[in-house]
């Protein structure tokens, strides 16, 4: 059998190489392309995740099962030239949220098919998520019964994988928002308490036994927590390394894990590396890769506009306005205010609920038209000044190409630098 590559990465910042880890969770396929050329570039594996709303036996908001995701990142991996045994698939957020409406009982049963699906299709890093109450329970439940929901998860996930060359690593604790991101604006935030971190491991060490499945317990190498960092519609809150000092320093208490980061996007360079140094050696980062692309796609749609006024029928920014409207139920519980607001919401929110909506046909088919009719176009530099900024010296160096589909890429990778950087010494 062979090792899972994250089975020691509690040990990392003991040996030369990697410290840490960035967790990839977009299913857009320019953002999963951008992060294969980075890991490239670094000579590195590649970590991507996709959540239980994203992708599950159902197909999620994507349409797509695991095994039709696992599917979807290789024939991008092959396309790269990314050799497909450098990447890692992870499942996030594994447990009953999608059907949470539902009874408990009804909820886990398809929580359990979908984590087995999971495991099948060869992911695997496996967060386990069962803190949320289902119908008829409290929002939050307490922590032996979301042990217990978690171990009960694990024990599918093993036997599924009883015959598997690489057994699945685990991830436990949930102090984060739920999938999606936060309902309401933030101000603050509450670090996980020390002794909390302890014992959501020392309770799940005990659930797994009892489930028999302490063995699985082994190959456990994080937990989530809540080091102080998220982001709102319009506001980050960044990584304070003091009040997270507490937190950091409990690792030497729970040997074999470190912690894992979620909602690190829009996070500074040096907020990034400050994580790593303490012990944050999973980071993930979904929303603000999502955040970069569409800067980039609404920089082109721009661009396209000016050089062939009056080609296309809509604009790819008319298009999503068009949607969104149409179709709010994705963003419309997170966003307020009044009408002039919400517009500025759903094109510029920080928590990028437009990234639901890239998969719909009508965007795709905008995003399609727009880059087929910028295709083989040399875009001139005072245009990438006006509209890609962020892009205009890498061009004007030589190392991004002005064409459309560099340019996106190369958009996406100003964020995923900062994490590639963060996580080597």
């Amino acid at each position: 059998m062979t090792e899972n590559f994250l089975k020691d990465i509690a040990s990392w910042r003991q040996r030369p190489g990697m410290r840490a880890i960035p967790s990839i969770c977009s299913a857009h396929p320019l953002v999963i392309e951008a992060a294969m050329r980075r890991a490239a570039a670094e000579n590195v594996p590649v970590l991507i995740e996709a959540t239980c709303n994203q992708v599950n036996q159902d197909g999620g908001y994507t349409g797509m099962t695991p095994g039709d995701f696992r599917t979807f990142v290789e024939t991008i991996a092959d396309r790269v030239g990314f050799p497909a045994d450098r990447v890692i698939l992870g499942g996030d957020h594994l447990g009953p949220n999608p059907w949470k409406d539902l009874a408990a009982a009804e909820a886990m049963a398809k929580a359990e098919v979908m984590i087995e699906a999971f495991a099948k299709a060869g992911f695997t890093k496996l967060h386990l998520d069962t803190s949320m109450g289902c119908a008829g329970e409290p929002v939050a439940l307490p922590d032996a019964l979301t042990a217990e929901r978690a171990a009960r998860l694990a024990a599918v996930a093993e036997a599924a994988t009883a015959g598997a060359d690489v057994k699945p690593v685990y991830i436990i604790g949930t102090e984060v928002p739920v999938p999606g991101g936060a309902l309401e604006e933030l101000d603050v935030l509450e670090v996980t308490r020390p002794e909390a971190a302890v014992e959501t491991v020392k309770i799940h060490r005990r659930a797994f036994a009892d489930a028999g499945v302490i063995d699985a317990f082994d190959r456990a190498i994080a937990a989530v927590v809540q080091p102080g960092v998220e982001f709102g519609n319009h506001n980050v809150i960044p990584y304070c390394r003091t009040n997270a000092r507490d937190l950091s320093a409990v690792l030497n208490r729970i040997p074999g894990f470190v912690f894992e980061a979620h909602s690190t996007d829009y996070q500074t360079p040096e907020a990034l590396r400050g994580l790593v140094e303490d012990g944050f050696a999973i980071l993930k980062v979904g929303p603000g890769l999502t955040f970069a692309l569409r800067e980039a796609l609404y920089g082109l749609d721009e661009i396209a506009e000016f050089l062939f006024p009056g080609r296309r029928s809509e604009t790819l920014c008319t298009v999503f306005e068009r949607i969104m409207i149409c179709e709010p139920k994705n963003w419309e519980k997170y966003y307020h205010g009044t009408a002039d607001e919400k517009r500025l919401q759903r094109h510029f929110s920080y928590s990028d609920r437009i990234r639901y909506y890239w998969p719909h046909p009508d965007v795709a088919q905008a995003a399609s038209t727009l880059m087929a009719l910028l295709e083989g176009v040399a875009i001139p530099e005072t245009l990438i000044s006006q509209y890609l900024r962020g892009c205009y010296e890498p061009v004007r160096n030589g190392l991004i190409k002005p064409d459309a589909h560099s340019l996106a890429i190369g958009y996406v990778d100003l964020v995923l630098r900062d994490y590639f950087e963060a996580c080597r010494p």
